[in-house]
């Protein structure tokens, strides 16, 4: 049997192409304002696996994506980013495109099309991959319809009979609540994360709890066995490890765009956790990371120096 510590990370989902508006001020309906528009690679699960490959940890990625001209441009992109892409490539669907609007307060609202990404079967899993795979991260984008879901599944299975370990994040507290917060903890629970890397929002959804605190405390009841991050965005991140509940505070005090700064600091924990499992250390390490984000536009803003400062530190 291959070694299951082979590929120190693999990331399962959705690649898709962002399309970021950016408004300087109040657009009213009907009217007109400045602003930027922006063509950017993106995709929750890419995004981590891209970050984590950013803050040095090898990583591979699995997704599915359109036989066209995006889809092209997606494998330069994870090739440019040295992540290890194994693409199920199909000419039934497009390659995923997500239109993203960020307001002048630097929160984003997304429309996310139903590419290739969510026609993912069980049937194309790369299963020497999974076989080999030492952690599984997975995002919620996987569950929410079927397939690719029971893809995911299946993959969870794997990971869990290899005695690997698993993340997931839990995407869209919007999402949740569409689709009921009951079906989507069924779903959850059933993979049995080590790792669960909610937002506050996501949090209060899943748990009808409104502090962070309480919605840590809450999540605990849901996830007893499972490592939990609570992320901040601008204000930190909070984690609980046992009974100890352990703030991690924050590195910056402006937003300019929240795009990707969860994913940033998903793969950024990964890349520092599966390395060494000192959990306050890697989300001090994640912060700094996603507080770096917040302050660009853009899911995967282009490295600059203090960029390069953060991960080396």
């Amino acid at each position: 049997m291959a070694d299951i510590k082979k590929i120190s990370l693999l990331v399962l989902g959705d690649f898709a192409w962002d399309v970021l508006i950016r408004t300087n001020s109040q657009l009213l309906p009907g009217g007109d304002a400045f602003g930027e528009v922006m063509f950017a690679a993106g995709g929750s699960a890419a995004n981590v696996a891209v970050w984590a490959r950013r803050c040095g940890l090898t990583t591979h990625f699995i997704g599915k994506i359109g036989k066209d001209r995006f889809g092209r441009l997606a494998e330069e992109n994870l090739h440019w980013e040295k992540v290890d892409a194994h693409f199920i490539n199909t000419e039934e669907h497009r390659t995923a495109a997500v239109a993203v609007w960020i307001d002048e307060s630097g929160q984003r609202s997304m429309v996310s099309g139903r590419g290739a990404d969510f026609y993912l079967l069980k049937s194309e899993l790369p299963l020497q991959i999974l076989q080999e795979a030492g952690h599984l991260h997975l995002t919620a984008w996987s569950l929410f319809t079927d397939p690719p879901r029971t893809a995911s599944q299946f993959a969870a299975e794997i990971i869990h009979k290899n005695k690997a370990t698993l993340s997931l994040d839990p995407a869209s507290f919007q999402m949740i609540s569409k689709i009921g917060r009951d079906n989507c903890l069924h779903w959850m629970q059933a993979l049995k994360p080590h790792l669960f890397f909610p937002n506050l929002e996501e949090g209060r959804v899943l748990t009808a709890r409104d502090t962070p605190q309480d919605v840590l405390k809450a999540l605990a009841g849901l996830f007893p066995e499972t490592l939990l991050v609570l992320k901040l965005d601008a204000r930190g991140a909070m984690i609980l490890s046992g009974d100890e509940l352990i703030p991690i505070e924050p590195q910056t005090e402006t937003l300019i765009d929240a795009t990707g700064a969860g994913d940033a600091f998903a793969g950024a924990f990964l890349a520092k956790y599966l390395k060494n499992p000192d959990p306050v250390k890697a989300a001090q390490f994640a912060v700094g990371v996603s507080s770096w984000v917040v302050n660009h536009i853009g899911a995967r803003p282009k490295p600059d120096t203090q960029l390069e400062r953060i991960l080396k530190s």
